[in-house]
């Protein structure tokens, strides 16, 4: 590692003294191919300084008048862990605006701060960790479990749903220029990764082989396929008993055989050292950096690959190989431009003045109102009018900046809190009075307790409550958790729970409930305790704002659960049980608290008139379906339209009902609009025991609404759904 780091710094210092653009070499000549200039450029290297390149920190090669070069980035919602950017919702948040544009929109953004702030480490000459641009993001793991901490990171349950918004991320990061990839995008963590977090370095995933093409590998087949992803990120564990950065089924059959993919694949961090730490795949490092190349891995985030050559010495891999994994590597290199003349580059001249611009900072507003999740209104407490004559705000997070942000996220000089953004919004005449009331986990030290009377001698209380990043995340990051960042009780804090028992039986005023977190807040008697419930997740910097403008009407709350909340864990099979049965909205036969894709709003809506183009259609033919959304409530609103397909007559098991389309309406109060739907063969088609995609004669059920078809949906307010059944010959 000394030695390492030792020759790191000589180069580094060593690559200023080089003009990158001298053309002395034919790989700095831009009117060759790609292809030609790696190849050359691989060429000129000695087989140390090959090794040295395929890890994260690619130190300069002063005499080939190679710049140093840093592969590890963030950016899962916004440019992280590199000072100040926009601060975007977290991603199970951005799920639950249902919205993929908006996404397509929040990529271009962080692309856009990504290149400024590599614009300016340029020219500090700053080539360390997080100033690249190649991002680790973003993580389209399915949340089949809602105990996984890193839940958070991910678009939901629903591989659908995580899908579109995996794609567009994807569109927005990497542009759309026809000579220069904007940024590159990483697809992670591939392929079956959900958790539990304490063994997630040495637990073998082995789904059946139908819950593995059916639900975990669709997300990134379509980022693959249709969002042209530049990376994918092996994950940690075992699938079916090899590492998957170790596994030939994985990186080389199915993803680069079988779904065509071209970019390169990279390791999570330190992932090699499992292989001989935990997995019993290898035996020494240099076994186990010969096992990941012979795999497909281009690219080392660790140091483990600085043991290639003794790899090569031993007979364990060749350097052809080498060269091989590292051309397929060098390729975002060139398609980035950056062994480019810097004015050859349209992207290099976006300067500061857009991190955290008026654009971004109005695009992060409309991210967080978006996904507000309305779970209860009673009596239509909500909205609040602004001329309230006193309304005491509370709970551990009213004040936090902390639950604006999530994990893996940048700093933003412009977070604004609930409390801070309440206080904005009331007029002049309203009392607003404060006190945190309870601690996020720990009981109350003091018995005597101001906020009981203050909340009685209010009009309405607000209380912001819930989990945050301290009891849910990554192994490591998590520092209140006992169990590294999962969630195994998906209750509210007992502590918390207590509080606002007691809040409601002495105060007998109103409360607004406001939960915030990345994951279910599983408690029915929240429900009771509460008027009203708003689910805020992690909404970014402008987080405050939005919460704010939904209490008094300015917003008119319209995001979507993302993921089923169960009533308790009582409902769940074993964390670490990956079979699908039992999980999820498509399969799960319980009643869950709030079932998927639910969301209340402040007017209502109905669906009419459905229709549908043929009743009965051939194998390989479309089906076309519509149907009329009506604004039916006195304000107006935007509903989330969903499209479920459900297969009434299959061979196997399959989804009670699958996602397969979304359209956003803004309705006006009284206003129709007619959707339409086509129903493709895609969509019919069913995942076998053998994992492979079947097209079976049958019934189809067809249902639009604006939640998942669960029963307990309408219980809970939700419009009742059209549905229409066709059949295929």
């Amino acid at each position: 590692m000394k030695r390492f780091r030792f020759l790191s710094s000589l180069l580094f210092a060593g690559a200023f003294c080089t003009s990158l653009f001298a053309q002395q070499f034919p790989y700095q000549d831009p009117s060759k191919t790609v292809d030609e200039r790696v190849a050359d450029l691989v060429s000129r290297m000695t087989l140390q300084e090959k090794a040295y390149q395929m890890m994260n920190s690619a130190p300069g090669i002063e005499r080939l008048g190679l710049l140093p070069f840093e592969w590890w980035n963030e950016a899962l919602h916004g440019v992280a862990r590199t000072g100040r950017a926009t601060v975007f919702p977290q991603n199970i948040g951005l799920a639950a605006t249902f919205d993929p544009d908006l996404v397509k929109r929040i990529g271009e953004a962080i692309s856009d701060e990504a290149w400024a702030k590599f614009n300016i480490a340029q020219r500090m000459q700053n080539y360390g960790k997080y100033t690249g641009l190649t991002f680790y993001a973003p993580n389209i793991n399915i949340f089949r479990d809602p105990r996984w901490g890193r839940g958070q990171e991910t678009y939901g349950e629903d591989p659908y749903l995580t899908s579109r918004m995996g794609i567009a991320y994807v569109q927005g990061m990497q542009g759309n220029d026809p000579h220069f990839l904007k940024t590159a995008a990483c697809a992670k963590h591939y392929v079956v990764h959900s958790g539990p977090e304490a063994s997630r370095h040495s637990f073998d995933a082995e789904p059946p082989m139908k819950d593995f093409m059916e639900t975990y590998t669709p997300a990134f087949e379509a980022l693959v396929k249709e969002g042209n992803v530049q990376s994918v990120m092996c994950a940690y564990n075992r699938t079916f008993g090899k590492p998957c950065c170790g596994s030939s089924f994985l990186l080389s059959e199915l993803l680069r055989k079988r779904w065509g993919f071209q970019g390169y694949i990279t390791t999570d961090c330190d992932a090699i050292t499992n292989f001989y730490k935990h997995h019993g795949a290898a035996k020494y490092e240099a076994d186990a950096c010969a096992l990941a190349i012979k795999s497909g891995v281009n690219l080392d985030c660790g140091n483990e690959f600085q043991s290639l050559p003794e790899a090569v010495k031993r007979g364990l891999i060749t350097e052809k190989e080498i060269d091989q994994a590292l051309s397929k590597l060098l390729v975002t290199r060139f398609k980035l431009g950056l062994l480019d003349p810097v004015n050859n580059n349209p992207y290099s001249k976006i300067g500061e003045e857009v991190i955290g611009c008026k654009k971004h900072v109005d695009l992060a507003y409309e991210a967080a109102a978006k996904s507000i999740v309305l779970l209860q209104n009673k009596n239509n407490l909500l909205p609040l009018k602004k001329e309230i004559k006193s309304i005491f705000v509370t709970g551990p997070y009213a004040a936090s900046q902390d639950v604006l942000m999530g994990n893996y996220n940048g700093v933003s000089d412009h977070l604004t809190t609930v409390l801070e953004a309440i206080v904005g919004k009331v007029s002049a005449g309203t009392s607003v009075f404060y006190r945190q009331g309870v601690e996020p986990s720990a009981p109350n030290q003091n018995a005597s307790n101001y906020a009981f009377g203050e909340g009685a001698n209010s009009d309405v209380i607000v209380g912001v409550f819930g989990v945050s990043g301290v009891f849910e995340g990554e192994e490591g990051e998590s520092t209140a958790s006992n169990t590294l960042g999962d969630r195994l009780n998906l209750n509210i804090p007992q502590n918390q729970l207590d509080f606002l028992r007691t809040m409601k039986q002495r105060s007998k005023k109103p409360i607004v409930l406001i939960l915030t977190g990345g994951s279910p807040v599983c408690t029915a008697e929240l429900s009771e305790i509460a008027d009203a419930i708003i689910f805020v997740w992690y909404p970014g910097q402008e987080g405050g704002r939005a919460v704010a403008d939904a209490l008094f009407g300015d917003v008119n709350p319209s995001g979507r659960l993302a993921i089923t909340f169960p009533k308790s864990v009582d409902q769940l099979p074993a964390f670490d049980d990956y079979s699908m049965k039992g999980r999820t909205y498509r399969y799960m036969t319980a009643e869950p608290l709030y079932p998927f894709g639910f969301g209340l709003s402040y007017t209502s809506f109905q669906y009419s008139d459905i229709a549908i183009d043929k009743a009965k259609i051939k194998k390989g033919e479309t089906v076309t379906i519509t149907t009329k959304v009506t604004n039916t409530g006195k304000s107006d609103g935007e509903e989330v339209v969903q499209l479920y397909v459900t297969d009434v007559k299959a061979s196997t098991r399959v989804p009670l009902y699958s996602l397969d389309g979304v359209k956003r309406l803004k309705l006006k109060s009284g206003e129709s609009q007619t959707v339409s739907f086509q129903i493709t063969p895609r969509m019919m088609e069913l995942v076998n025991d053998n994992g492979d995609r079947v097209l079976e004669s049958g019934d189809f059920k067809v249902t639009i609404a604006g939640s998942s078809p669960s029963p307990v949906a309408q219980t809970l307010g939700a419009a009742t759904p059209a549905s229409i059944q066709f059949t295929m010959k």
